[in-house]
């Protein structure tokens, strides 16, 4: 078996290269494994490489060293190899994907808590083809999301609080809804939505949790529908609904649903973030893609230890 770390040098404040590769010498001279280290130089690179040491057949543990996006670009690489699994070790800004690990995701820092842990399936998103492993948001949170990066370079401003001035620029300069037509499997309808969601994980934006029930290996995706409100409104609704309480929230206005797929048409343009990934359309298909990939962390821990 190899470990191969896949580096991204540009994650977080820092570039923390030498002490991932310094986590491989230790697991070679103490563990005896063979291992070797990878650097990523453009997006989409960590996905490529991934894809390419999965197609090998070699049986393969997979580093995803960076934040939310480097672990995306790794899952899309490997999932659906049966030879391949990954894991995450953060060096990102981000991390909302290790939140869901609860008090065992500060363990994934240190490669010498990963090499030895049990492999298990986790489910996936697949959006237009392109797989999400935690939240595939359209609408008012995913041009958040597609904003944020113009304030994290900030002062004060990093993580949560980048969330939050993008949130704010948002609400105050540009309206918040849009006409759609949305398809929750053969149901139909066709209104002004702030958002619609997909969660397969709890968490995005910094550490929002819109469905708190929401498991990653349990083949069902909630999907969040959010119809076009007013500022104030928004305002008033952020926090319950960034704290998971969206059965507090008025029914009229909130829905969540169990489809295996939902589909979105705008005539406009629409944006859709997978994991903090953004990109443009005038369609989306979004689906369960069941135990898709396999993921190895540290012994004991599970992607659903804060799911209530």
């Amino acid at each position: 078996m190899r470990h191969i770390f896949i580096i991204n040098p540009y994650a977080g404040k820092r570039d923390q290269t030498s002490r991932i590769y310094g986590m491989a010498d230790h697991l070679r001279d103490e563990h005896g494994l063979e291992c070797a280290c990878m650097l990523t130089d453009r997006p989409g690179g960590a996905t490529d490489m991934a894809r390419k040491l999965a197609e090998t057949g070699e049986e393969l543990r997979i580093y995803a060293c960076g934040g939310d996006g480097t672990i995306h670009e790794v899952a899309n690489g490997i999932a659906g190899f049966p030879n391949a699994a990954m894991t995450a070790i953060p060096t990102g800004t981000g991390n909302d994907f290790l939140k869901n690990f609860g008090a065992d995701a500060d363990k994934f820092a240190d490669a010498d808590n990963l090499w030895d842990g049990d492999v298990f399936p986790l489910d996936l998103i697949d959006c237009n083809g392109k797989l999400c492993l935690t939240i595939a948001c359209n609408g008012i949170d995913a041009r958040i999301a597609d904003s944020v990066h113009q304030y994290s370079g900030t002062p004060m401003l990093s993580g949560r609080g980048s969330y939050l001035a993008s949130v704010a620029m948002n609400f105050l300069f540009r309206p918040i809804g849009r006409h759609w037509k949305v398809f929750l499997d053969d149901e139909a309808m066709e209104d002004d939505f702030a958002l619609v969601s997909m969660c397969n994980g709890r968490y995005y934006g910094g550490g929002s949790m819109p469905v708190p029930e929401a498991r990653m290996d349990d083949g069902v995706l909630h999907t969040v529908l959010i119809k076009n409100v007013s500022k104030a409104t928004f305002a008033r609704l952020f926090a319950p609904y960034s704290a998971g309480e969206y059965r507090k929230l008025p029914q009229n206005l909130i829905r969540v649903s169990t489809a295996r797929t939902v589909r979105i048409q705008s005539d406009t343009e629409l944006v859709t973030c997978l994991d903090g990934e953004c990109f443009r359309g005038h369609e989306v298909v979004m689906t369960l893609s069941d135990k898709h990939l396999n993921f190895f962390g540290p012994k004991g821990c599970s992607p659903n230890a804060t799911a209530r």
